[in-house]
């Protein structure tokens, strides 16, 4: 039995494992949970305070981290110890970044191009995902203070178009803040659900999610079938938001003051000071038509109308990028039923206005837009508690999925974490002549060669009618449902002939050995790649030795005793380069094997030409 605990101080019941909901921002982050009395979700926050937690890291002279509001005042006083929108550098090498470093006050290291990137903090180096490791643990601690109970299940949001990388990192810096990350959500799927757009069983709605943050910009349009959400294109610019309006507040009183650019770098304290005056006059001009304050004795002024005319230029990057996404979707703006609006940024009157303009429609902004991601993944926590039963969640795969070829490989059709139900499909053939059978084994796991994942069913497709290697085509397909069930089928697409075998779902695995699956992928990597390297250049060895075989043996007679003696000697330094652990060696002699053989392909071909052509007159 369940024990529940009361929490004396609200006189409401505890539950006593909670599953919270986390935004992870560039700019700001914040949790959100499903109230236990009221079922809604709610954005954690202490009594009188804001629930964003600024995703800003600040280490002092010891080295000890202090995030959020606290951090944020070092941004002026000690920048290069002050970390902000480490979310830009997850899953990036320093190649990726390199373009933007001026961007960033501390100092990101170029060691080695393609391993990731490092911040550099006094003599200690951090990755991007220590760094959201530590905005973990602070949302973390926080809602365990505010909730009285433990927190150690989460879900976490990402941008849609974050790539394998860059969800594999937001999951290990879970981990990292004592997490267990039970799900990484997109975004605007998480927008959607706050909405309760996807929540109905019934119809099918095409939506446009804009999301204007502090410092990023994406637009994703959605299709959502009976509770199944499909991003069908995304697009934007990681380098623009929020941030970029007040640089335009800056610019203009900048020029206003005659300061140059060249002044204001060298003063990182008045820099700071004339960046927070543009955020506070961008809020005010929000439901006012000026704004006034002054810095040292100097008057800033702006009005609402000179505002407009700084940022349109930016808003209307932002129209081209939903023109874009629009684009790639092969739809109009009219195929859109619902916009919906995230980002503290969409509170900008013109913002708005301009979405709601170019989509024609109005906009959905009933919901704190800086709340909106956050609510919506508490919401996809609760379904993944079992509380919501209404809804059918995409799960995921959590290992890899593929076949066994040739020298004993991994060929991977569904990657880890592909969201279920999904189909792949992959087109193979027959390595002999005549084959007439093909066995397929199929295996679970993250390493390159079969023999170190887990085998998880085998059969054997027969009947292929005789056909020359290479000749069949081979159509395997892997589908998952919804139940998590895999069925595997094998087709010969020439013939029709038809196999298939049912795979239990969860294939048994529990969440220990699949972590261990996992951390050995990752210790072994540098091997595989080196193995998988060696078998491809051996198989493809053993390939041209069979053809050349079948060849000498058909075409003898066109060739000479010096011919065939030395072809047989570059088969055997082939053979002999096959049994040595170096995939050089073996391209070398395949390579001076097909030198010696060009030459006979081509006789053969005219002998065979001028035997047709025999008793015909052209």
């Amino acid at each position: 039995m369940a024990k529940i605990g009361i929490n004396i101080a609200t006189g409401s019941l505890q539950q006593e494992e909670m599953i919270v909901g986390i935004d992870l921002g560039t700019t700001n982050s914040l949790v959100a949970i499903i109230h236990p009395e009221t079922k809604k979700p709610v954005a954690l926050k202490e009594h009188n305070s804001s629930s964003l937690v600024p995703s800003i890291v600040h280490f002092d002279e010891f080295g000890n981290a202090s995030v959020g509001e606290i951090a944020k005042q070092y941004l002026e006083t000690d920048p290069a110890n002050t970390i902000f929108s480490a979310k830009r550098l997850m899953g990036k090498s320093y190649n990726d970044v390199k373009e933007n470093t001026s961007f960033f006050s501390y100092k990101v290291i170029d060691d080695n191009t393609e391993s990731l990137v490092k911040v550099q903090v006094g003599d200690k180096f951090y990755s991007p995902v220590e760094l959201s490791s530590f905005i973990l643990k602070e949302l973390k601690q926080r809602a365990e203070h505010i909730l009285k109970t433990p927190v150690n299940k989460a879900v976490i949001t990402v941008p849609a178009y974050f790539n394998d990388a860059q969800r594999q990192a937001t999951r290990d810096a879970g981990k990292l803040a004592g997490l267990d990350v039970l799900r990484i959500v997109n975004e605007p799927t998480a927008a959607s659900l706050a909405y309760g757009l996807g929540l109905e069983k019934e119809g099918e709605k095409t939506i446009a999610v804009y999301d204007l943050g502090g410092g990023t910009f994406d637009v994703s349009i959605l299709k959502i079938n009976n509770g199944i959400f499909e991003v069908l294109s995304t697009n934007g610019d990681t380098y623009l938001g929020g941030d970029d309006f007040d640089r335009a507040i800056v610019k203009h009183w900048l020029k206003e003051f005659n300061i140059s650019e060249a002044e204001i770098h060298q003063n990182k304290q008045l820099a700071q000071s004339l960046r927070l005056k543009a955020e506070a006059a961008k809020r005010h001009l929000s439901d006012n038509d000026e704004f006034s304050d002054e810095l040292n004795g100097d008057q800033l002024k702006i009005t609402k109308d000179k505002f407009q005319e700084l940022i349109l230029p930016l808003i209307k990057k932002t129209i081209e990028s939903c023109s874009a996404a629009l684009k790639d979707a092969k739809l109009t703006a009219s195929d859109i039923e619902e916009v919906v609006m995230v980002g503290g940024s969409t509170r900008v009157p013109l913002v708005k206005q301009s979405v709601s303009e170019f989509f024609g429609k109005k906009v959905h902004d009933e919901v704190n837009p800086d709340e909106v991601v956050a609510l919506g993944a508490a919401i996809q926590a609760d379904i993944l508690a079992g509380n919501n039963k209404d809804f059918l969640l995409l799960d995921i795969t959590p290992l890899s999925l593929g076949i066994e070829t040739m020298g004993g490989l991994m060929d991977v059709l569904i990657p880890r974490n592909s969201k279920i139900p999904t189909k792949v499909g992959r087109q193979y053939t027959t390595q002999k002549d005549g084959q007439s059978g093909m066995r397929i084994s199929v295996f679970q796991g993250e390493r390159d060669l079969v023999k170190d994942n887990r085998k998880l069913a085998e059969f054997n497709l027969t009947g292929i009618p005789a056909m020359p290697a290479g000749l069949p085509k081979v159509e395997v397909s892997f589908l998952i449902n919804a139940d998590g069930i895999l069925v595997v089928k094998a087709k010969e697409l020439r013939s029709g002939v038809e196999q298939s075998i049912e795979v239990k779902p969860q294939y048994g695995l529990t969440d220990a050995e699949v972590e261990k699956m996992l951390l050995e992928s990752i210790t072994h990597a540098k091997d595989d790649i080196a193995t998988r390297a060696l078998v491809e250049a051996r198989t493809e060895g053993e390939q041209i030795l069979q053809v050349t075989e079948k060849f000498i043996t058909k075409n003898a007679s066109i060739l000479s005793a010096d011919e065939l003696r030395n072809t047989a000697a570059a088969m055997q330094a082939l053979q002999l380069a096959l049994t040595m652990e170096d995939k050089d060696l073996v391209h070398t002699k395949i390579e001076e094997l097909n030198e010696l053989t060009r030459p006979f392909a081509e006789r053969a071909m005219d002998e065979a030409v001028s035997q047709a052509l025999k008793g015909k007159t052209i």
